[in-house]
């Protein structure tokens, strides 16, 4: 559930940490529903006979899936200003890949509120870092710096 605050608490929750996501799992058929809707079909994705002999053992999700997860869980660790009645996804200032998720993975989001700014009248631009963990692994799958506008009322 996304934490909704006042305007005036704005600066309350600058370096605000959010509780972690659920789990989600991440099976074979999401990797290959991912494949055929990017067209990258490398086999270390689809091809689980031929991933078997790579170093991970199994397929793996694409870094771009993992990274599309956020979505998903911006659900849960956004921080929404009141009156908020529209999100727009303005981009990364940094995204780096550390760790493949391997097929039937559980991930889960880590999001800490960066900055929160109103560049216009009723326009809020945050930063938010997000750390996508995989479970039972020390390195995460993937560290962001997520840029989102939220338009207000």
């Amino acid at each position: 559930m996304p934490t909704v605050i006042h305007r005036n608490d704005i600066a309350q929750y600058i370096g605000h940490q959010a509780a972690p996501t659920q789990w989600h799992q991440i099976n074979q058929q999401q990797i290959n529903q991912f494949a055929d809707c990017t067209l990258d079909h490398q086999f270390i994705h689809v091809d689980e006979e031929k991933a078997k002999a790579t170093p991970f053992g199994s397929t793996i999700a694409h870094g771009f899936l993992s990274l599309s997860m956020l979505s998903h869980f911006a659900e849960e660790f956004s921080v929404i200003i009141d009156g908020f009645y529209m999100g727009l996804n303005a981009g990364f200032d940094k995204v780096r890949f550390l760790q493949p998720v391997t097929v039937n993975s559980r991930i889960r989001a880590h999001a800490k509120t960066l900055s929160i700014e109103e560049k216009k009248p009723g326009q809020f631009r945050l930063s938010t870092e997000v750390t996508i963990e995989i479970e039972g692994v020390d390195t995460p799958a993937l560290v962001a710096e997520w840029i989102s506008v939220q338009m207000v009322k």
